[in-house]
């Protein structure tokens, strides 16, 4: 029996925080660059300003058009593929308008993953894969396997996690791992 390992999709495949930049900025009257922006998941928006853009996260194609965080991730997964068992992991309960365009980008994306190891969840302690790979420390300390920290900007100071910084790296630990057993 294969082991298995869940991915999350924003900022691990897909680049989700250069669009929405680029949203904030036109909408805020900011300039932010892609550096300063990635530095915090935290902005200090009035109720109204983060209702704004909630309600444009939420438009039916926002997640759509996202680019591929790391040119190296669909090769990568499609050689993963070979010995482990892959899921999508992604938290679609926080926008749940991005359900569609989520799905359809996973489709173009990468369209060997079986639709029915693509997961819309919340809260990543229901998935009971043996890895999960995510930018997110609460979604891995949440987690019952191995938790593996994508690393960002924004999760620099957390510890505790094995932590990795691009896909070449990802494909070197599983290959480790298939050495061990």
């Amino acid at each position: 029996m294969k082991k298995s390992i869940a991915i999350d999709m924003d900022q691990v495949l897909a680049d989700f925080y250069s669009k929405l930049r680029v949203t904030y900025n036109e909408n805020f009257g900011t300039n932010f660059t892609d550096e300063e922006f990635l530095r915090t998941t935290q902005r200090d928006l009035p109720r109204e300003d983060a209702k704004k853009l909630f309600d444009l996260l939420n438009e039916p194609d926002y997640f759509r058009d996202l680019k591929v965080l790391d040119e190296d991730a669909i090769e990568v997964i499609q050689d993963l593929q070979e010995h482990y068992e892959i899921f999508i992991a992604t938290a679609a309960m926080d926008v749940p308008g991005s359900f569609t365009a989520k799905y359809e980008w996973l489709m173009e994306h990468l369209p060997f993953i079986k639709t029915q190891n693509i997961v819309f969840c919340g809260n990543k302690a229901v998935i009971h894969t043996d890895y999960l790979i995510d930018d997110s420390p609460r979604q891995l300390t949440a987690f019952k396997g191995t938790g593996i920290l994508y690393s960002m900007p924004y999760n620099r100071s957390e510890e505790g996690f094995m932590r990795v910084h691009n896909w070449k790296e990802i494909k070197e630990y599983f290959i480790k791992q298939m050495e061990i057993v």
